[in-house]
């Protein structure tokens, strides 16, 4: 496969074999059932293939979908264990690999962003793709003046693909419900259109990138790597070094996965009122945690532009939920519209839905579970249960969606990581109106 394929058929009929191969599979259960296979082992059979097929189809992809699949893995830890083990290998795999190009076709891309003589800007470039995602990979190399350098370049065709993806996908959304309940998926998915949109120029991303290593220059917990050069669909930026969350998830020790963990909460929730903007894309591969113990940062094709900081209202909401003023919640969420028009919220129930979520600010440090998200995750999505009606009555204005998913995912990743946070006094010293 020399590029993404780009014919909105070809990728369609792609896609389209996701919810098939899921029917399929259901009926083919039911007959495994009739002869005599318990319903555990169907399952769990069914589950093992949806997960490689799901998988394999993003890979393959590429573009949307596999943007699209990286966004959805940072919510595993919200899956129940019984059902999460066949999806949990691939989706990490998922987080840092896909099939890469050709040499010819890379050649190719450089000679047209950086000039016929590219080769002359480098004094070596390694041919094999040290990294694979999304929309481009990334080879390692050495600049004229001799440093060492990540060249990312992106995938022919990747604009097309991208925006017939997220097109196709809203159309599959509940193929991917499964894996994340407790999430409204459809809602994420036209979220994400917008923002992916925006990162097929690598010029907007190089942008990005020099903002948040300007304001985190010389900091000694968080490393930006330097934009080298840019161009539309080619950006170099200095090498780093470091451990891929997705490892340290994997087998890292205890050490490893809190460090990891207060580093990524401090970078959350500190890069607003730093640099002005919001890392949007939490997933494992896009962090490191480096020899020196600083957090390395990568891909700020996704960003929210909060020149402000984080929003006041936010730390407002959040003390007034550790302190149980629930006739005051109401008020502050009727004048921001966080209530739905016409909809008459309790008290007692916008405080019982919400104080759960601001559990890890309840001591000085808090332990994040898979165990914790996964009573989180249910408690929501039981319809059955009274506060679940509650959180189908608020309403999430346009401005505050970005910085939700982004809170979420950076979450799931703490939870991923078992780790132990200091979360109450990050969000003390960086979330305007926690302590006003």
């Amino acid at each position: 496969m020399s590029e993404i394929p780009r014919k909105a058929a070809h990728r369609t009929a792609k896609l389209a074999s996701l919810p098939l191969g899921v029917a399929g599979r259901v009926v083919g259960g039911w007959g495994k059932r009739l002869a005599g296979r318990s319903s555990e082992e169907v399952s769990a059979e069914m589950s093992a293939k949806t997960a490689e097929q799901v998988f394999a189809v993003l890979g393959q992809l590429k573009g949307g979908a596999m943007k699209f699949g990286q966004a959805l893995s940072v919510f595993e830890a919200a899956v129940p264990d019984e059902l999460a083990g066949p999806y949990r290998d691939a989706l990490t795999k998922l987080q840092t690999s896909a099939p890469p190009m050709p040499v010819r076709t890379v050649h190719r891309v450089l000679a047209e962003q950086l000039g016929a003589a590219w080769t002359k800007r480098f004094s070596s470039f390694d041919d094999t793709p040290a990294a694979s995602a999304s929309i481009g990979q990334v080879h390692r190399a050495v600049w004229h003046d001799g440093r060492d350098v990540a060249v990312k370049v992106q995938y022919p065709g990747a604009d097309e693909a991208l925006q017939a993806d997220l097109k196709q996908l809203l159309r599959f959304s509940k193929v991917f419900q499964m894996m994340a309940p407790g999430i409204e998926v459809k809602p994420l998915l036209e979220e994400l259109r917008d923002r992916y949109l925006e990162e097929l120029d690598y010029r907007t991303e190089a942008d990005n990138q020099r903002v948040f290593a300007k304001a985190f220059d010389g900091d000694d917990r968080v490393l930006v790597p330097r934009v080298v050069a840019s161009s539309p669909k080619v950006m170099v930026t200095e090498w780093i070094d470091g451990t891929l969350l997705s490892k340290i998830i994997r087998d890292g020790d205890r050490t490893e996965r809190d460090l990891a963990g207060q580093l990524l909460a401090e970078f959350h929730f500190s890069a607003p009122s730093r640099a002005g903007l919001l890392h949007a894309d939490p997933h494992p591969g896009n962090f490191m945690l480096g020899s020196d113990g600083r957090l390395r940062v990568i891909d700020f094709g996704a960003v929210a532009r909060l020149p402000d900081g984080l929003p006041k209202t936010l730390g407002v909401i959040t003390r007034m939920a550790l302190e149980g003023r629930s006739e005051d919640m109401v008020e502050l969420f009727r004048a921001e519209r966080f209530i739905r028009p016409g909809m008459e919220m309790q008290p007692d129930d916008l405080i019982n839905y919400l104080s759960p979520f601001v559990e890890p600010l309840r001591t000085e440090t808090f332990h994040f579970t898979r165990k914790w998200l996964q009573c989180e995750a249910e408690r929501v999505s039981d319809f059955q249960n009274p506060e679940s009606q509650a959180g189908r009555w608020l309403n999430l204005p346009p401005q505050y969606l970005l910085i939700h998913r982004v809170t979420l995912g950076a979450t799931g990743i703490l939870c991923q990581l078992d780790a132990n946070v200091q979360a109450r006094a990050i969000v003390a010293k960086w979330q305007p109106g926690f302590d006003d």
